[in-house]
Formats: structure tokens, sequence, C-alpha cells
């Protein structure tokens, strides 16, 4: 889950290649229409895009990735082969952030290191026990399933929340952590809860406010931590560069800044997305569809991914803002969209 939200398991026609049926709420616009575009780092976009075109299923795509892959001139190249298609401008606009979280964990159970990161059960069939009854009633310990101990409850919380991280060992090793499965249980919104309880408005809950309060609440805040009956189960990530980001929904490395997170059914994965969020911190970006969530739905819809540890969290956590996205379609695919423009 990521902001709120985790990579589900789509089948590969879903992921890789959005249908491509006409849309009566899709819009062709020109490059003109794109606040900023003119100012972006085009190359920076091309090079991220370069990371997962090949492993696009449609045949359109396949060929402007192999155009692409013979360098050219990067802004040239997103205005001669592609069209900005606005899919579902009359629907409100909500751009999140997300990040990967950086734990403080051991290899053994140790005093401090006490709450384990489980790997996926063989007998997990969909729904399973709750995080209640998996966390109370230690379903899962003597199994060997752990991949390590972490020391605090809540941060392994919001790592299942995220999907991805990294567990740094006390001898400055780190693993990445990527997510494997879950007990089939719907995600419940521990923030939403506390609005409900009267505790927060809306424009003050964020991550770090949860965190806080669930530690300055320990009784409370674990009922509350109950409240969310998913829990997600990981698997060792392993990758040639330690530097690199987490695996998205294409099973490739993710890029701060540069990576979103999408709906597939509007949305083809990989696909450029030229973003226009508002709100504080204004961002116009040629962003790429790498990733999806469960939260993650609507056409207007996307998650930022803001980079790893506590300052892209800060961040991440603050998003919750308006504006519009509009998707860089092959001109063919476009067209097949919006048959008469």
């Amino acid at each position: 889950m990521r902001g709120g939200l985790f990579s589900l398991v789509l089948s590969a026609a879903t992921l890789f290649c959005a249908p491509v049926m006409a849309q009566h709420n899709a819009q062709i616009l020109s490059f003109d229409d794109l606040d900023g575009w003119a100012e972006d780092d085009h190359q920076a976009a091309l090079e991220v895009f370069l990371n997962t075109c090949p492993d696009m299923n449609d045949g359109e795509w396949l060929r402007l990735c192999a155009v692409a892959q013979q360098q050219p001139n990067a802004r040239t190249f997103f205005e001669l082969f592609f069209r900005p298609v606005l899919i579902g401008g009359d629907e409100p606009a909500l751009f999140t952030g997300y990040f990967e979280p950086e734990l403080s964990g051991s290899l053994t159970q140790t005093s401090r290191y006490r709450f384990p990161v489980y790997r996926m059960p063989p007998d997990v069939v969909e729904p399973w026990h709750t995080r209640r009854e998996i966390e109370q009633d230690g379903l899962l310990e003597g199994q060997g399933l752990e991949i390590a101990w972490v020391d605090d409850a809540v941060e392994l919380f919001f790592l299942q929340i995220q999907g991805s991280g990294r567990i740094r060992l006390p001898d400055g090793r780190v693993i990445r952590v990527g997510y494997a499965g879950r007990n089939g249980h719907e995600y419940r919104s521990i923030g939403q809860e506390l609005i409900r309880r009267g505790i927060y408005q809306p424009h003050q809950v964020s991550a770090q406010v949860i965190g806080s309060w669930v530690r300055r609440n320990p009784t409370a805040g674990r009922e509350l931590l109950y409240h969310n009956p998913s829990y997600v189960f990981f698997r060792v990530i392993r990758t040639r560069n330690p530097d690199d980001g987490p695996l998205g929904a294409m099973n490739r490395s993710i890029t701060p800044m540069r990576s979103i997170a999408v709906d597939p059914r509007f949305t083809p994965l990989g696909a450029p997305v030229w973003i226009e969020k508002d709100g504080e911190s204004p961002l116009r970006r040629l962003m790429i569809a790498q990733d999806t969530g469960s939260a993650i739905q609507g056409a207007q819809r996307a998650d930022v991914f803001y980079g790893f540890g506590d300052e892209a969290g800060l961040e991440a956590g603050r998003i919750r803002d308006p504006g519009r996205m509009i998707v860089l379609m092959p001109i063919e695919l476009a067209n097949l969209m919006v048959p008469d423009a």
C-alpha cells in the first residue's frame, strides 16, 4: 500500500495497457494547453520512461519505446509522437504523495527489536485472519516467517500502508522489503476513524499526526491500529544498486518526483502523464505512471512518489491537493479514445 494504499496484483493486460476504447469524457488537448510544459526537464522524464517502456505489451507503445531508445531530443519526441488526453476532466482531481520508509531493525529478536516483519504464510486463503487476530494471538510466531524485527509498531503499521521500505540493521546494512500479499480484509483508514471520532479535523490528519497520537495513547492507539483489519506481508527485494527506488507495479524501480501511482483502468502503466498539481507547493511536471494502489481510483487520481526516509515522508504526508492530470497517449491510440476529435 502506498500513501494509504498498496499495489495490487493485476493482470498483465490491465497493468501494462489500459483499454483504448472510446472515452466519452476524454478530450485531446494541445501541448500549448499544458501549464508549464516548456519549462520542464523533458530529458529527465524520458529517462524514467525508458526504465519501463520495454515492458509494455502494446505494439504502438513498443514502437515508440524503440524510438526513445535512440535518444532523440526529449521534448521533440513527446510532442511529435504523443497527444495530451484529458480523461475524466469533469471529475475533481486529487493528488497525494507516498514515500519509502526506513525503519530500524534487526535479524534477531531483542528487547528493542520485537515487532516482526512477516513473509507471506503458505496457507493464506482470503479472507484470512484479521490484524487483531494475527498480532494479539501470535498466530505466526514460531513458524520462521520473520524477515526481521523492528523497534516501532507504528512505523511497521505505516510500512504496511506504504507497501515497501528499507530496514536498516545495527551494522549499517539495509534490507529492502516489498509487498508480497495480504490477508484479504478491506483496508480501513485510521485517519478517517480519528476524524469520525472528532479527535481531528480533516485538514489536520497526516501520518505524522496519527503516529504521534498513537504513541501518546498506547492502549487506545493499539486499538486504533486494529480498526484496520487489513494486514500486509512482505518479501525481500534484491536490487543491484541499494540507492535505487522501490519496485513499482511494473516490477521496476521507481524514481522520486518522476514516478506516480495511477488507476490503470484509465491510465496505462508506463505512460507519460503531465501533472498540474496545485496547493501550497504547486507542481508542473511530466511524470511516468509506474505504480498502482488500492486507494488510487479514478481517471483524475494520482499518488506522487517523493523518495525515501523521514524528509520525504514529511513532504508526502502533507500532500492532498487539487489540479488536473493529462495522459500522453500515442497519436493512434489517442484517436481511438477520442474518435471525433
